[in-house]
Formats: structure tokens, C-alpha cells, sequence
């Protein structure tokens, strides 16, 4: 890992976590903890964390990500009528991939029980999915972001370099014509920056208030999209227009 690859990788983890210990850094960036130490200080005199005693907190004032029980109960008639839709497009003996949106999670809750070999990186999907006999489970690994039960970070994107899949159900935080797919969170969107190059279909799942919306970090370009699962809505000139680039769009 690069200098400034861990530089980036401790600034988001203090900030999803709020606060980190030197100790759980030093194992996960895999070097001394004298050497975080100095990173703590470099990074503290850029004004991107504060340190504490044993290790660093936040200084921004917000969490870049949403708590999963905020995003659950968000749009989720849109979110329940998306993720059905999302599963007539499932058959039998597929592998998929579902990632850590709340999307995911209505698909995993309502999902019936199919021969199918599904790979997240959300502990919330890997559960409700536990108790279906006949779908095999495969969990990413990697760090624990707690605010959105996911696994993210270099181990999580390295366990995705082994896999392909027939179909990949992707949510974001915005889908822009112009600027593509976006996330709030860059480890976030470095795990979905691999999925959406690991499956030979991607069905985009987002409701209405995602169009127009440009967040923090660029995810892909619209061109790697094969369909998008929306409501009702969703803003019709911007459907036609995705449509017209040969985008499959799906209003529930």
C-alpha cells in the first residue's frame, strides 16, 4: 500500500468509525505503530483528523455515510417495489451480486428460495440470506464499516478480483446524466468501482431522489449499465435519455 493510499484509507475509517485506536490501525494498514503515529501527526497538522490519546477522531462534524436504520426506513415503499422488480430479473443457477444498499437488503428479505450463488459485501444481506437452503453465500471479508454493515477496504476489493458473476444489484448515492454514478464515501466506492467491472450484467437500483444527485466520488460512467430499476417517479426526460443511450429502464 502507497503512503497516500494509507493516508486516504485511516482518514475514512476515522471517519465512518468517529474514532480509531493506533493499535487497530497499525493491523489493518499492516505497518508499525510508530509509523502510524507519524501518519496521525501528518494527518492532524492537514487539519483531516484530531488525535487523542491511543489513537485519532473526527473532525468533521457529519458521518459520510447514513446509518443503515436511516437508510432502511428512507423511500422504502420505492426501495420494496424496486427490489421486486430487481428479482424477476433473477433465474434460477445465476450467480449474483448483491452489495450493502438497503435496496439489497429488501431484495435478501423477500428473496425466494432458488438455486443461486450470492456474493455481498453486506452482513445484513449474508444474514437474511442464511436461512434459504438451496442460495450459497459468499461474504467479501475486509473491514468492518459500521455504520453501513459492510466490509470494505483493500481485503474486501481483493476478494472481488476472484469472482465473476452473470448479474450484479447496485445502489448509489447519485446518478447523474452527465457524471455518472456516485458514492458519499470513497472506500464505498472503490469496493462498487469492482463490482460494476465483475458482472456481465449491472442493474442500477435507485429511486427517484437519487437522479440529478452528484455525491462525493465518481463510481462509473452510465455506459457500464445495463438497467436501471426505478419508480414511478423518476424523472421522465432523464429515462428517455438513458434509454436512447440503450440503457434498459424499469419504472415499478
Amino acid at each position: 500500500m502507497l503512503v497516500a493510499e494509507r493516508y486516504e484509507l485511516i482518514v475514512q475509517l476515522v471517519n465512518d468509525r468517529g474514532s480509531i485506536r493506533v493499535s487497530e490501525l497499525s493491523e489493518l494498514c499492516q505497518v508499525t505503530e510508530e509509523t502510524i503515529r507519524r501518519d496521525l501527526d501528518r494527518l492532524e497538522q492537514a487539519g483531516k483528523l484530531r488525535r487523542s490519546h491511543g489513537g485519532a477522531v473526527s473532525v468533521k462534524d457529519q458521518q459520510p455515510e447514513i446509518p443503515y436504520f436511516e437508510r432502511e426506513i428512507t423511500h422504502a415503499e420505492e426501495k420494496r417495489r424496486i427490489a421486486e422488480e430487481a428479482i424477476r430479473q433473477i433465474e434460477p443457477r445465476e450467480r449474483i451480486l448483491l452489495d450493502a444498499s438497503s435496496t439489497a437488503w429488501y431484495m435478501a428479505s423477500i428473496m425466494p428460495d432458488l438455486p443461486l450463488t450470492v456474493l455481498t459485501n453486506s452482513i445484513k444481506v449474508a444474514m437474511e440470506l442464511s436461512g434459504k437452503e438451496k442460495i450459497e453465500v459468499i461474504s467479501t471479508g475486509g473491514i468492518l464499516a459500521q455504520r453501513s454493515l459492510s466490509f470494505i477496504g483493500p481485503l474486501a476489493e481483493r476478494s472481488l478480483d476472484a469472482y465473476h458473476v452473470d448479474k450484479a444489484f447496485l445502489s448509489c448515492k447519485g446518478v447523474h446524466l452527465e457524471r455518472g454514478v456516485s458514492e458519499s464515501n470513497e472506500l464505498q466506492a472503490r469496493v462498487k468501482q469492482k463490482m460494476f467491472g465483475m458482472a456481465d450484467k449491472v442493474f442500477l437500483l435507485v429511486d427517484s431522489s437519487k437522479f440529478g444527485v452528484q455525491a462525493f466520488t465518481h463510481v462509473a460512467d452510465l455506459s457500464q449499465v445495463n438497467t436501471v430499476i426505478t419508480d414511478s417517479g423518476a424523472d421522465e426526460e432523464a429515462c428517455n435519455i438513458l434509454r436512447k443511450r440503450s440503457i434498459h429502464v424499469k419504472t415499478t
